[in-house]
């Protein structure tokens, strides 16, 4: 099952993509009789496994709408947390000139960062350096604290692919990355939310970054530092997660402003972000 998030007005309304259609998950929950009001993708999760499932069953019941005929957003466009990772990659870390991390190195991205795939990355006139990073993005599927590694799979519902947009001359002015992390559209994600029966093994996912068609990223999951069980672990131990929840896993090795010479967004780039079984995500990029 995969999730998307469409626009309805001015509301994000949650849907089911299977091919390329979208079947709306409130009139699936009309159909399934399934009681309460379903809002939006966080909702969806905040329902639970047994609901989602249930709605599924429905699709027989609602005519589906053409994927090519909506606008589609981060499909989780309002999760309470966007935690990210940083030099979660060996040879990432090599290539900034830092050592490998003794635990995982966390900050943060807020709901103004999040765009759906086909959104515009907007370059703010405040950096002349913005660069892309390729990650792979779980989303947690129920609250949940001190989490064992082992037992992570009772947590996620999904994972997409997210680009980590970073304007690093704002990034390093200091030793805090907000700045440079969290501008308007700095995490585009999607294009759905595949959920726990089709994601796969997400320790094992080809990841790729391409700039106007050129691979620039091209790495596997099973090269993080900190895997994804270890992740939530330490994560968990310190903050209550929440249904809908991202958690961005860090990049690997291939970012632009480590190159000779440095390869940057400018306007009028796409940049395309593909996870390996969870879909291509694609922004073009734009002067602000």
């Amino acid at each position: 099952m995969r999730l998307v998030s469409y626009r309805d007005g001015e509301t994000w309304r949650a849907g089911f993509l299977e091919g390329e259609d979208v079947r709306d998950a409130a009139s699936l929950a009309a159909a399934a009789a399934v009681g309460g009001e379903i809002s939006g993708v966080r909702g969806l999760l905040e329902a639970g496994r047994e609901t989602i499932e249930a709605l599924a069953a429905a699709f027989a019941s609602v005519a589906p709408r053409p994927l090519a005929e909506l606008r589609l957003g981060p499909p989780v466009p309002d999760p309470q947390k966007v935690i990210c990772l940083g030099l979660n990659y060996s040879e990432h870390a090599g290539e900034v000139g830092e050592e490998a991390p003794p635990a995982p190195i966390l900050f943060a991205k807020f709901a103004n960062s999040l765009v759906g795939t086909g959104a515009p990355i907007v370059l703010p006139p405040q950096s002349s350096k913005v660069d892309y990073e390729a990650e792979l993005a779980i989303v947690i599927g129920r609250r949940c604290k001190d989490v064992a590694a082992a037992d992570v799979a009772d947590v996620v519902a999904g994972a997409m692919p997210l680009n980590d947009v970073s304007a690093r001359d704002l990034q390093m002015q200091t030793s805090q990355w907000t700045a440079g992390k969290a501008p308007d559209t700095f995490a585009p994600c999607g294009p759905a939310l595949v959920l726990w029966d089709e994601m796969g093994d997400l320790g094992e996912k080809r990841v790729r970054c391409r700039l106007n068609g050129e691979t620039l990223q091209d790495a596997n999951t099973s090269q993080m530092i900190f895997p994804i069980g270890e992740t939530i672990e330490f994560i968990s131990g310190l903050i209550t997660l929440e249904p809908g929840d991202v958690i961005a896993t860090g990049t690997p090795s291939g970012v632009g402003f480590t190159r000779e010479p440095p390869i940057l967004l400018k306007d009028g780039d796409v940049v395309e972000v593909e996870i390996e079984g969870l879909g291509v995500l694609s922004n073009p990029v734009v002067a602000g």
